[in-house]
């Protein structure tokens, strides 16, 4: 039986880390998974959205992770999202990131082409067919991947034993309890959107996968936990403070990943760098946001 709990819990998505001239950094990967490990997270989600995984290379990524688990191995889980926009390149990833021993692969359906989804499901498959020893997250995130995980779907992937859950982005909360029911016993359901975490864990989900997570993990820790301890209403009152900070740094014009990484920046001394292109960095105009926001932040983090 799949030990699911290493999945119950606040799993922030990893952020980008760059040097002076717009490379990886070893040094910054490692400094930011140390700092979430000592902020108490469950796990890190490896190469995704927020890694900005669409203009990495393969090379780039391969760094990250690996820069990754020599901080992380054995200390928390890890979750290594491998998809690239054609089967070789998310193969190669997948069989390296069963090398380092990561504890699950995780991929979005291919973007661009709409294709079929018997298409869709080879794909996946020979994804974790290369990493024949590492659960298996699908990541359904259709407004941004195009295509969106149905009940057929889903059901179709479940004949493969090493698929372990979903990474549910979509907006619908009830999507949770359809995936949940479907997927049965020893398989998990994460909550993506982080403005209704609270209500993905009382419909069902195990754990959480967030975007805004590694900005400020106290606030989600807590609402996790004061969910699972049946206090809906004081994880309502710490929700509410969260959405209103999500809400805040989306009003800078510089891309929301570079807006997180500055507060991270201004508030612990680590440097994750900017953005890359064509992603947006900050204006000067964004400073009067990301003052607010870490204001923000504060204020809700001292009334935990």
């Amino acid at each position: 039986m799949r030990n699911i709990e290493k999945y119950q819990g606040v799993i922030p998505a990893f952020y980008a880390c760059y040097d002076k001239d717009g490379n990886v950094s070893p040094e910054g990967v490692r400094a930011l998974t140390q700092h979430l490990i000592d902020k108490g997270v469950k796990g890190l989600y490896v190469g995704g959205s927020s890694g900005e995984c669409i203009y990495q290379t393969v090379a780039d990524r391969k760094l990250t992770l690996e820069n990754v688990m020599a901080v992380a191995k054995g200390k928390i889980t890890i979750i290594a999202h491998v998809a690239c926009n054609n089967t070789a390149d998310s193969v190669e990833l997948a069989a390296h990131a069963e090398s380092l021993g990561v504890d699950a692969i995780a991929s979005i359906p291919p973007i661009y082409f709409h294709l079929p989804e018997y298409a869709i499901a080879k794909y996946w498959n020979d994804i974790s067919a290369a990493a024949p020893n590492t659960d298996f997250i699908i990541y359904n995130i259709p407004q941004l991947a195009g295509t969106a995980l149905t009940m057929s779907l889903l059901k179709e992937m479940l004949k493969n034993p090493r698929v372990a859950g979903v990474k549910n982005s979509s907006m619908p909360i009830q999507d949770i309890q359809m995936f949940k029911a479907a997927a049965g016993e020893g398989r998990v359901v994460f909550n993506g959107p982080d403005e209704q975490l609270i209500g993905g864990l009382a419909i069902g989900a195990d754990g959480a996968i967030g975007g805004t997570f590694a900005v400020a993990p106290e606030l989600y820790i807590a609402i996790f936990n004061l969910v699972k301890a049946g206090n809906l209403a004081k994880a309502l009152e710490i929700q509410i403070d969260v959405d209103n900070i999500i809400y805040k740094m989306c009003e800078a014009k510089g891309n929301l990943y570079a807006v997180m990484k500055e507060i991270i920046k201004r508030r612990y001394n680590l440097d994750c760098g900017g953005v890359r292109a064509p992603l947006f960095n900050l204006t000067d105009a964004d400073e009067a946001v990301i003052v607010e926001a870490q204001k923000m932040i504060e204020a809700a983090t001292a009334k935990l």
